[in-house]
């Protein structure tokens, strides 16, 4: 159902079966899959597209324009995936000319007050929680979860099945399974109890800690650590995956939390 009172442009695309509730504003650029709920208050902008099944709640905001000042206005968008759920005054923002879109996968949950900047990728059931703020371009895999109040430096990355504590300033990679707490920022182990309730095995547990024993606390440096792994370990998936995004981090991975960091991401 329609409520008369919401603003909803002639030409946006709602497909059946959704719900507008009063004073929700929906512009022309819009798309809106079936059996969305959209709460009062809503702002969807030009260029949102929002999957099956979502709820926005009220005064949240899709698809502003990106706080960009190198944005000239150029044709992006916003994706928002199935089953996704957005709460109260969050705001996503586009994308710019350095990617087009601005991207939060499936059954993710955005939470009240939070941001998520121009040009991040947000993996699937991932849980972004209260007043978490995302600078643009960061990456966020599946399963990863932010907890309230931390802050996310541009071109972060955040590997599948992270999880950060609450209050965090995010200035370096996190890599997958693993736990981030302390400031600076620092390895806080494997996050074991998430990784058992999605099905990892205590073998493929195990496996993880041993890779993250050669990363963090036999004293290598990442160079070092990842020559090692990939020597003495068996492949598998999830060591490859934790090679890869180390190897492949550009702003540098977080430290071990007995280690001197500085920001530069040298080893």
């Amino acid at each position: 159902m329609i409520h008369p009172l919401a603003y909803i442009h002639s030409e946006a695309k709602i497909a059946p079966n959704v719900e507008i509730e009063p004073f929700a504003i929906v512009h022309k650029d819009v798309e809106i899959g079936e059996g969305s709920w959209i709460g009062s208050h809503a702002v969807l902008n030009d260029g949102a597209r929002i999957g099956k099944n979502c709820k926005i709640y009220p005064g949240a905001v899709i698809s502003s324009t990106p706080q960009d000042l190198k944005f000239k206005g150029e044709y992006t968008l916003t994706y928002i995936g199935d089953n996704t759920i957005i709460r109260e005054y969050a705001t996503i923002s586009r994308g710019t000319e350095e990617h087009w879109k601005t991207e939060i996968g499936s059954d993710c949950l955005i939470m009240a007050y939070s941001h998520v900047a121009h040009d991040c990728r947000i993996g699937n059931n991932c849980i972004i929680v209260n007043n978490v703020q995302m600078a643009g371009h960061v990456h966020m895999g599946d399963w990863a979860i932010i907890a309230g109040s931390s802050s996310v430096r541009q071109f972060v990355k955040i590997g599948a099945h992270a999880m950060i504590a609450g209050g965090s300033l995010v200035r370096k990679d996190v890599p997958p399974f693993t736990k981030a707490a302390r400031e600076p920022l620092s390895y806080a182990g494997i996050n074991s109890v998430g990784l058992r309730r999605r099905g990892f095995t205590n073998e493929q547990i195990n496996e993880i800690q041993e890779v993250y024993r050669y990363i963090y606390l036999r004293g290598f440096n990442n160079t070092e650590a990842l020559e090692h792994i990939e020597l003495e370990l068996v492949p598998s998936a999830e060591r490859d995956e934790i090679v890869n995004f180390v190897r492949n981090s550009e702003r540098g991975i977080i430290k071990a939390p007995t280690s001197t960091s500085n920001d530069n991401g040298d080893d």
